[in-house]
């Protein structure tokens, strides 16, 4: 008879034995400095919320409970300064400001109106439920392919360069 997997359905499951395999898996919990300096800290023990001896480890599946404000997330890193670098290091880099966005004009604008405004033109005669005829269809559809089409026979490809590279020739510095 062949062998069943230990996570067959068939087969009861074992809570006690489940419970206590999880518990195992958490091992001990680490502590963090007091605000006093001592590596201790208050415990509560779950429950009753009152608090335990310092030297006393919580048992498993206890939790730690912190006031608003203190805890292992009351760490902040310091302040950098100039002082941090030394010989080797070049100081924190500032990068240039960027060039100005270029100008669009008026061709390029209309067709971003056409782009944005045909298809709001149809979602607005549906919301504001009017009768969509054939012309609001044409302005609307039209616009859009329109307008972007525009946009697309005016971008710039690669060749306007005047560089011409070998597709893949790798990367340009």
């Amino acid at each position: 008879m062949a062998e069943r997997s230990p996570g067959d359905p068939r087969d009861p499951l074992d809570e006690e034995a489940a419970w206590a395999e999880i518990v195992a898996g958490y091992g001990e919990q680490p502590s963090f400095p007091a605000k006093d300096g001592t590596d201790e800290q208050p415990r509560t023990d779950g429950a009753a919320g009152q608090r335990e001896g310092k030297g006393e480890s919580p048992a498993p599946g206890s939790f730690v409970v912190y006031a608003p404000g203190v805890g292992p997330r009351d760490w902040s890193a310091a302040d950098a300064s100039d002082d941090d670098f030394d010989e080797n290091d070049e100081g924190h880099f500032t990068p240039p400001e960027p060039p100005p966005l270029p100008k669009a004009d008026v061709t390029a604008k209309f067709a971003w109106l056409a782009v944005i405004g045909g298809p709001l033109l149809l979602v607005a005669m549906v919301i504001l439920q009017q009768p969509v005829t054939w012309w609001v269809t044409v302005l609307g559809i039209g616009g859009f392919l329109g307008g972007f089409a525009t946009l697309v026979a005016r971008m710039k490809n690669d060749d306007e360069d005047g560089d011409h590279h070998l597709p893949g020739g790798g990367a340009v510095v």
